[in-house]
């Protein structure tokens, strides 16, 4: 992504960095209770209250929410969201857009080949997804796409509400399709917890590497 020189820029790239490894650390603890079979406590009690306060008009949004969730569905929007990017001339962020998605989809593959949790049962009739269920795509995918495009969007935004507004629906996008997999019960609470972590240490890691070729191919050119 386009970082602004300065001490704003110095602050967030620190910011960046220690999410990313809080959200590695947070990813290889719940992998490691995947892993060796163990329960992770919160699951059962997380999705027992979660059904609790189902109702019919709220099942409906919810799938809708996971739908919008849909790899099919962010690849469409992907598509709009890159031509416009290429229109625009944000040509590094559109490469930028191809590697995270990219990435993140490989990701999840990889990840739930080496995990095979086994999906919980689902509730409302949800046809059970055929992929294995750690971790959440949904969760991984929606910050790799929500979070991205706001990050991209918002650096030319100079209204401070305008980004803040960004940022917000961003976030409600984001926290509604992890939600959506729970309450529609195709996902333990730690899949999701566990997708959002793989996708915020990624995307840190993809900017880092963006931010040190940029730095360096400046250096080279004074």
């Amino acid at each position: 992504m386009h970082f602004r020189t300065g001490t704003r820029v110095q602050e967030l790239f620190g910011f960046r960095l220690i999410a990313s490894l809080a959200a590695l650390a947070v990813f290889v603890w719940l992998a490691g209770r995947v892993a060796t079979g163990a329960a992770i406590g919160f699951d059962a009690g997380v999705r027992a209250l979660v059904h609790q306060n189902a109702s019919s008009g709220l099942t409906g949004v919810m799938r809708w929410v996971s739908d919008l969730g849909e790899p099919r569905t962010l690849f469409v929007l992907g598509i709009g969201a890159l031509l416009a990017m290429l229109v625009l001339r944000w040509n590094r962020q559109a490469v930028l857009f191809v590697i995270l998605l990219s990435g993140a989809y490989a990701l999840d593959w990889k990840l739930k080949l080496a995990f095979h949790r086994t999906r919980p049962t689902p509730f409302f009739g949800t046809q059970e997804p055929r992929s294995f269920s750690f971790p959440s795509g949904h969760a991984l995918f929606s910050i790799c796409f929500f979070g991205v495009l706001a990050a991209i969007v918002t650096e030319r935004v100079a209204n401070r509400r305008a980004r803040a507004a960004i940022w917000g629906l961003a976030a409600v996008l984001i926290c509604a399709i992890g939600l959506s997999r729970i309450y529609l019960g195709v996902h333990y609470p730690s899949d999701v917890i566990a997708g959002y972590a793989a996708a915020v240490f990624w995307a840190g890691a993809v900017t880092h590497i963006d931010r040190l070729l940029r730095r360096r191919t400046a250096a080279s050119a004074r």
